[in-house]
């Protein structure tokens, strides 16, 4: 059976501290395997460590998933410190997928050059997963606190084409990705490359693999889902989200319930539901699909 995952919706409008509290303890009860938050600078959304650190201090069931950190937006030390932080906030509950973002505004608003990006993120991978380990960071002092987990949290790659996927195999536990329209071909075809790849690494291990959507349920919830994704994706071009928008689809139960039947076949580990709305009622909506 596949898991479900929620993230935070930290990208909807209007996510407050009571609202947040409320899908924290709502997601922690409910028959669901993870809550989580990503980065995004230029947009409106809350910064998305701050809010897995919140979240794993709010919930003590779920495991809490940092998806997307963008590595190289990061010093090494300083990232890796935070993470192991949240895991210990986490009690060991703490998943972490790392990328290169897709947006060269967020690297200009950090004053971040975003040229060598993949070669910058394994070589952040490598630095964070040594500091994990207890190598020395400088003059021979290392960096803590140490995470609950041996060795640090598991690393998922954001890996989508088949250069990154082959670089993602030298090191990931597994691969997060994400299907805008949720498309089923689309996410068949992303499981068998991560497998292939792997299979070329020579990495007997399978690995884990994730994928996700934007969903809405509730009142006009074809609305909400559409506005939504048209104001997320309106940095690449208005045209270019107005057509997305315009074309997805999970906006109810079945059409959702088929959408995880679907990653199910195609060989997922997990679909991550991703919010269009702040409203915690869509919680109620979303447990009556799983049960």
């Amino acid at each position: 059976m596949i898991e479900v995952g929620v993230a935070l919706p930290q990208m909807a409008v209007g996510l407050d501290r009571g609202r947040f509290t409320e899908w924290c303890g709502g997601v922690d009860e409910g028959p669901f395997s993870s809550i989580s938050a990503g980065e995004r600078i230029t947009f409106h959304n809350l910064e998305g460590i701050t809010a897995c650190a919140a979240a794993a201090v709010l919930t003590s069931r779920v495991r809490v998933l940092a998806n997307v950190v963008v590595l190289p937006w990061h010093h090494p030390a300083l990232i890796a410190k935070q993470l192991a932080t949240i895991d210990v906030l986490a009690g060991g509950r703490l998943d972490v997928a790392v990328g290169v973002g897709g947006r060269g505004t967020d690297y200009t608003a950090l004053g971040v050059p975003d040229t060598n990006r993949h070669e910058r993120l394994d070589a952040a991978v490598a630095q964070v997963r040594g500091l994990w380990r207890g190598e020395p960071a400088a003059d021979g002092q290392t960096v803590g606190p140490a995470s609950v987990q041996e060795g640090g949290p598991r690393l998922f790659a954001s890996a989508m084409g088949p250069k990154s996927l082959a670089r993602a195999a030298a090191w990931a536990d597994g691969v997060s990705g994400f299907s805008l329209l949720a498309d089923h071909d689309e996410i068949a075809r992303s499981c068998e490359a991560a497998h292939d790849a792997w299979s070329a690494a020579g990495r007997t291990e399978r690995p884990r693999l994730v994928t996700g959507s934007f969903v809405a349920l509730g009142p006009d919830a074809e609305r909400t889902l559409r506005d939504f994704a048209y104001r997320y994706l309106e940095v690449f071009s208005p045209g270019l989200a107005r057509g997305l928008a315009d074309a997805m689809t999970l906006f109810t139960p079945d059409a959702l319930a088929a959408a995880l039947e679907a990653a199910e076949r195609a060989g997922c580990d997990e679909f991550i539901v991703v919010p269009a709305t702040t409203d915690p009622a869509m919680l109620s909506t979303l447990t009556e699909v799983l049960t």
